[in-house]
C-alpha cells in the first residue's frame, strides 16, 4: 500500500530560549519513566567505552569514531521518543514500549516490503553511512598531514590542537562543521516525524529544512546545547552520557512537539 501524496506538515517558529525548556520537560520524563531511560544511556556509554578500548592506541581512527558515533545518536534514541509519546497519550512507559519500538514498531502496517515500513531504517542507514564517511575523511585528513603519527590523546593535543604554524586542527573542525550541519539540518525532527506520522522519508527531511530554515537561532542554540551536554558526557569517561543522553533523547521528542503540527497526516500508530 503506497502512501498518498500528503502535505508537508505546518512548522512553528520559537523563542530563543524554548529548547532550556525542552530540558525541563526531558527531565520530568526521565523521572516518569525510571531505569528505563537511564539505560538507554548505559547502553550508548558502554558503546562509547568500547569504541576507545578498540582504538585506544590509533586515536587518528577514534576522534572521527567518536564523532561518527553520535551522528547517528538520532537513531539510536528512537526508542526514547516513543517513551515520552506514550507518556504525552497517558499510558504506562516501560520496557515494553521500548521492545515494541525496535522489534514490532509497526504492526498496523500489511505491506512488509513498501517503503513506509522500511522509511526508519533507510534513514539509519543514511546517518550510518555519513557517520562512517566521516570516520574515514577525519581519520585520512589526520593520518596525511600530522606531521607525527598520532598513537593517543596526547599525541592528538601536541601534533594537531597544539602544532605550530598548522591549520590542521581548524581544518578538521571545519570539515566537521561542513559535515555537520548538514546532518544535524536534515536530522533535528525527522525521526521523530517518522516515529509519530506516516510519511515518507522525503517528507521528514524536508520538514525538518523547514524548522532550522524558521528558526535558525533557536536552532543553532539547540545543537549548541547539544555539543556541549555530549562533551560534557564524554569528558566524565562517558559516565555523564548515562544522563545526558535520556535527557537529549526526550527533550527532541518536546522539540519535535513544539516545532511540528503533523495533525493534518496520518498517525503511524493509531491511538488506543
Amino acid at each position: 500500500m503506497s502512501l498518498p501524496n500528503a502535505p508537508l506538515p505546518t512548522v512553528h517558529t520559537i523563542s530563543l530560549q524554548r529548547p532550556l525548556v525542552w530540558l525541563v520537560y526531558a527531565w520530568r520524563d526521565m523521572a516518569r519513566v525510571g531505569w528505563v531511560s537511564f539505560a538507554h544511556g548505559l547502553v550508548l556509554a558502554c558503546g562509547g567505552a568500547a569504541i576507545v578500548a578498540l582504538a585506544s592506541q590509533r586515536f587518528w581512527l577514534l576522534a572521527g569514531a567518536l564523532s561518527g558515533f553520535l551522528v547517528i545518536a538520532p537513531v539510536l534514541a528512537t526508542s526514547l521518543y516513543a517513551l515520552s509519546r506514550t507518556l504525552e497519550r497517558g499510558e504506562k512507559a516501560g520496557l515494553g514500549v521500548v521492545l515494541k519500538t525496535w522489534l514490532n514498531w509497526q504492526n498496523n502496517n500489511f505491506n512488509k516490503w513498501g517503503n513506509d515500513y522500511w522509511c526508519m531504517v533507510q534513514f539509519g542507514a543514511l546517518l550510518a553511512l555519513a557517520a562512517t564517511g566521516w570516520v574515514v575523511t577525519s581519520a585520512a585528513l589526520i593520518t596525511l598531514l600530522a606531521p607525527a603519527p598520532i598513537l593517543g590523546p596526547l599525541d592528538f593535543v601536541r601534533h594537531v590542537v597544539l602544532a605550530p604554524d598548522s591549520w590542521l586542527f581548524e581544518l578538521w573542525l571545519a570539515l566537521g562543521g561542513i559535515m555537520a550541519a548538514p546532518l544535524f539540518a536534515s536530522s533535528v525532527v525527522s525521526m521523530q516525524l517518522l516515529l509519530d506520522r506516516r510519511v515518507t522519508l522525503m517528507q521528514a527531511v524536508l520538514t525538518s529544512w523547514q524548522v532550522v530554515l524558521a528558526n535558525p537561532i533557536p536552532m543553532g542554540f539547540w545543537a549548541a546545547l547539544i555539543m556541549l551536554f555530549t562533551l560534557l558526557g564524554l569528558g566524565s569517561l562517558f559516565l555523564g552520557l548515562i544522563a545526558v543522553i535520556p535527557m537529549l533523547g526526550h527533550a527532541s521528542w518536546h522539540a519535535y512537539r513544539d516545532l511540528v503540527d503533523a495533525s493534518n497526516l496520518p498517525a503511524r500508530e493509531p491511538v488506543p
